[in-house]
């Protein structure tokens, strides 16, 4: 994990914001292609791949267990390859790794072992260490369902039906069925429980498995995944939408103009919502496929009552905005990241109230009552999307000192550089 000792003086916005952005590649399409590329016989060739902390963990775990990943830039290169053991994988903070890869190395012969961050021992494991067992995989977790455990693969995982509770996450199913192709009779999965949060990111995996050739089925909590060998070839990666949140969010805070090139028209990426959400709280969206999507600041940012289920990486940012509107909000269905990079909720309600302001937790939320602000440290907690969100309230708040601004090498490494430059030439 990345960490500076020196906190960084957030920007303050000396007018309206405007500017043009290019970002970086998805972390969650990127990591996702990894894992496809990996059941390839012929490998595959990914351009546009985001290098960042979490991505750059998921290839160094492909080639401990035996999977060539060569880089050059954002062109990746992904070798054939069967999953070897004995091996040792390092999850840092990744929830994509920790959930993504166990299927993975299930079909290695010989152990492979798991621990990341201190942080990543605390995030929810035991479902798919439960539905990996109840495919006949082997795991020594000491009966914590948490890191660091050791899977114990034959070389084969037969496949069948499990049933799990993927409410915490819905990385629990993705890991499952990106490697379920390559289980003897692949899998049937079945979700019992509250909602799977982060619906999109489901799309995106059913999508990019069909997009590789595998036959997937979908019903109301049910997904299942044939047997069979996936194609290899190109995966286009789109820009980050999520990581799109802060430099959108400026325009409303700064009544200005921000435009992120490259946007999709159509996606299953979560941070498409920023469209509806950003326009809702008082900005004016409108999207081309030559310029990409824009937003304007029309003087005004309101509170809004929203669910984020199914977009929960956009809250962090959505709460610093909402803190600057000129109404109470609500924000919905994310009770679950809690069991984030950190207790994001906990982390939100203390450092708005630390800055003067008014939040509160809910059973599956927050709820925010603008006040006036102030200056101060900004503690991050090791989460990335908090620096980011701590960013975007520096805009109108002078003052504020965020800590360990490191920290976004998880997913956008050159974040308060495109940050100081947006704001240099507006």
């Amino acid at each position: 994990m990345t960490t500076s000792t020196t906190p960084w003086a957030a920007p303050v916005a000396r007018g309206p914001v405007s500017a043009v952005v290019e970002l970086p590649g998805s972390k969650s399409m990127t990591n996702r292609a990894l894992i496809l590329a990996a059941h390839s016989p012929d490998g595959a060739v990914l351009t546009g791949a985001l290098r960042s902390r979490d991505t750059l963990l998921m290839a160094a775990a492909l080639r401990a267990l035996g999977i060539g990943v060569e880089e050059d830039g954002t062109t990746w290169r992904v070798s054939p390859g069967t999953p070897t053991a004995p091996a040792s994988i390092d999850c840092g903070l990744s929830g994509n790794v920790m959930r993504f890869v166990p299927p993975l190395a299930a079909l290695a012969d010989g152990p492979v072992a798991f621990d990341g961050d201190p942080h990543a021992r605390t995030r929810p494991m035991g479902p798919l260490l439960g539905a990996l067992r109840d495919l006949g995989v082997a795991i020594d977790d000491g009966g914590r369902g948490l890191l660091p455990f050791t899977l114990r693969g034959t070389g084969a995982v037969a496949g069948g039906t499990v049933v799990l509770d993927a409410s915490s996450s819905s990385q629990l199913v993705s890991g499952l069925l990106l490697s379920a192709p390559g289980y003897g009779k692949g899998v049937e999965l079945r979700h019992d429980g509250p909602p799977v949060p982060s619906a999109p990111h489901l799309e995106m995996t059913v999508r990019m498995l069909r997009e590789a050739g595998a036959s997937v089925e979908t019903e109301p909590d049910v997904w299942r995944v044939a047997p069979g060998a996936l194609r290899g070839g190109e995966w286009k990666i789109e820009p980050d939408l999520s990581n799109a949140a802060q430099f959108l969010a400026a325009a409303l805070v700064t009544d200005g103009e921000v435009t992120v090139r490259h946007w999709p028209e159509h996606t299953t990426q979560p941070g498409d919502r920023l469209r509806d959400l950003l326009a809702l709280m008082g900005g004016e969206v409108s999207w081309s496929a030559e310029r990409g999507l824009t937003v304007r600041g029309t003087g005004a940012i309101h509170g809004v009552d929203v669910d984020l289920s199914a977009c929960s990486e956009l809250a962090q940012v959505l709460a610093m905005v909402a803190a600057l509107a000129d109404s109470p909000s609500r924000f919905r269905g994310i009770g679950h990241i809690r069991g984030h990079e950190t207790d994001r909720l906990a982390a939100l309600v203390t450092e708005i109230t630390r800055l003067g302001g008014d939040a509160e937790e809910t059973a599956d939320g927050l709820v925010i009552r603008p006040r006036p602000l102030h200056g101060g440290l900004f503690h991050t907690y090791d989460d990335h999307r908090m620096v980011m969100a701590a960013a975007t309230l520096g805009l109108a708040v002078p003052g504020v000192e965020v800590e360990n601004p490191a920290t976004v090498g998880k997913t956008l490494p050159t974040f308060t550089e495109l940050w100081t430059r947006m704001l240099e030439l507006s």
